[in-house]
């Protein structure tokens, strides 16, 4: 009993104490903003919608009711009032090419309606004429355009180099399809190639001939083009280069994206980024994929950029592939023959491989040996059998690493027994769902005919079978909008109205997730960005309506209003 006594005297003075001692409590230190008057959509399922999100030091602190959040409020917090509009986080990159969007902003667009309004050969001619007075034209002695596109010009082919010649004989003329994966040159450029009726076709590529079967048309594909890339781009300058990338970081930002990917970098635009980094000149966080499909030794991965930390808005996350070409340019690797072959090919004609099997095999290998998140580029159903055949090869040789997140990128006509055949390897699909709007038309009439057109991009089988995905735009293959590609996966509308593959529409809770939570997921990023979360990044974009509210038709109309970068507004439309 004395024992039991001394106990509870002890327990008697601990509780006088506590009901003594004044409590000290930190009050929470005050917001440095706090949003409200407007919609906020969390992208959180424990928190779909807030009244109103504080930020502190470029972080989301507090995410809740308004009238909980104003107890934040300090002198120097600035209210922001969306006034009736809808905050989202910032949208996240599937898969783009920043600098190379940033490049399409320096030269001659050639786009088609409804980005620009080039539809004719006629028009490119004077697009090309136009920018000929160009600085850069002028020092370089090169007429650069992109974006041509020949399903969308009235004469449903690509221009010939004669008529790149109407424009110029003095100086060499590049003209670069809208899928990145073919050119037309003017007979300048090809004289500066080295590209006569005596050149054979490089591996993985194709110079494409006239009537002779010899003499080069001008139109250049896949291999034959990246080695014309590389000696008919300008050697640009550092400055150049910088203006380049600042202009790609820009124009993502005006469509609402706080992150980008560099999904095919070279060491150029590698050193291009790494140079920004380090002088503090990122307006938004780039993630950046040097390419390794001619080499093994790209630029960046053994120093300090190649890190699960973003630093100074950049970071090298990985590597990329690509395994074959384009649909809508017919280059990409099918299982079966395309429904038109292009000009002067075969009915049996179905594409080819980039690399072979052998060496497929041994990049894979190579990735997981290093350790390296791996993207490959594969539209041909073909080509998605070499990547799953490489990664099986890869996976028996180093074991099945549940932490991978390696990623097959635009999965066109990928089959849906592939799909499960992803799932089980554990690649993530990053579906080019766009294609609906921009080439869905094409692909029904000419590339793959009305039964294989149905089921591109098959983004709703992939959810049915319990897969995370993301949707891309590819910029600049077209423009970085996220509200294009929400409208196209919801919709699958094409430019005639049609509707490819009804089974096939995303509802737009999970479009928006592809473009948000599941790409950052896709990234390793998950843990900052993706959602309006406590701890995350105060990355947001605000836009004029609620997606969910807006008639599905009318998606693409909505407008990006702002894009806030860890609490700073990096654009405001005029």
């Amino acid at each position: 009993m004395t024992h039991l006594n001394a106990i509870a005297k002890v327990l008697v003075a601990i509780l006088v104490i506590a009901v003594t001692v004044p409590k000290t409590a930190a009050q929470p230190p005050t917001a440095d903003t706090i949003y409200q008057g407007g919609t906020i959509l969390t992208i959180n399922p424990e928190q779909p919608e807030v009244e109103a999100v504080a930020t502190r030091e470029g972080k989301i602190v507090a995410c809740g009711s308004e009238a909980d959040l104003m107890k934040l409020r300090g002198e120097t917090t600035r209210l922001i009032d969306l006034k009736g509009q809808v905050m989202l986080p910032g949208f996240v990159d599937g898969h783009g090419h920043c600098f190379q969007a940033g490049l399409h902003a320096t030269v001659a667009s050639l786009l088609p309606p409804p980005d620009s309004g080039i539809d004719s050969i006629a028009k490119i001619q004077g697009a090309l004429r136009k920018w000929s007075t160009n600085p850069l034209a002028q020092k370089y002695k090169v007429i650069l355009g992109n974006g041509y596109d020949d399903s969308q010009l009235k004469e449903q082919r690509h221009p010939t180099r004669q008529e790149l010649d109407e424009v110029s004989t003095d100086m060499a003329i590049m003209a670069i399809h809208q899928s990145g994966h073919l050119a037309t040159v003017n007979s300048k450029a090809l004289e500066q190639l080295g590209y006569t009726a005596d050149t054979p076709n490089p591996p993985g590529g194709a110079i494409r001939r006239e009537d002779d079967g010899k003499t080069p048309n001008g139109v250049l594909e896949e291999n034959a083009l990246m080695l014309a890339i590389a000696k008919l781009l300008p050697p640009f300058n550092a400055e150049e280069l910088d203006r380049i990338a600042k202009a790609g970081q820009q124009l993502y930002a005006e469509y609402g994206y706080t992150m980008a990917q560099e999904g095919r970098s070279l060491d150029f635009s590698t050193e291009t980024w790494l140079r920004l980094a380090e002088s503090d000149g990122m307006l938004i966080d780039v993630v950046c994929y040097p390419d390794i499909t001619a080499t093994d030794k790209p630029m960046g991965l053994d120093g300090k950029w190649h890190t699960a930390e973003m630093k100074n808005g950049f970071r090298i996350g990985g590597v990329k592939l690509s395994f074959d070409g384009s649909p809508q340019g017919k280059t990409a690797y099918l299982s079966k023959p395309y429904f038109v072959p292009p000009h002067g090919r075969a009915a049996s004609y179905r594409g080819y491989p980039i690399l072979q099997q052998e060496e497929a095999n041994r990049k894979v290998d190579l990735c997981y040996r290093n350790g390296w998140q791996f993207l490959i580029h594969c539209n041909g159903d073909s080509a998605s059998d070499q990547m799953l055949e490489a990664v099986r090869q890869a996976q028996k040789t180093h074991g099945k690493d549940a932490s991978r997140r390696d990623v097959m990128v635009h999965c066109q006509t990928v089959r849906f027994d592939q799909l499960g055949q992803m799932k089980d390897l554990g690649i993530y699909p990053s579906f080019f769902g766009l294609h609906c709007f921009y080439w869905g038309d094409w692909h029904r009439d000419s590339v793959l005919g009305p039964e294989r057109a149905e089921r591109i991009s098959p983004a709703r089988t992939a959810q049915r079978m319990g897969m995370k995905f993301t949707e891309h735009h590819d910029a600049p293959v077209t423009l970085p909008s996220a509200i294009r590609i929400l409208s196209a996966v919801v919709t699958r509308r094409t430019r005639s109205g049609d509707i490819l593959g009804a089974a096939e529409c995303l509802d737009v809770d999970t479009a928006l997730r592809t473009l948000t939570i599941w790409a950052a997921e896709q990234h390793f990023e998950e843990s900052r960005r993706g959602s309006i979360a406590v701890g995350k990044l105060a990355d947001f974009v605000v836009l004029d309506r609620n997606p969910h509210e807006v008639d599905l038709d009318d998606l693409a109309s909505i407008e990006v209003q702002q894009t806030i970068k860890e609490d700073k507004m990096i654009y405001e439309k005029k």
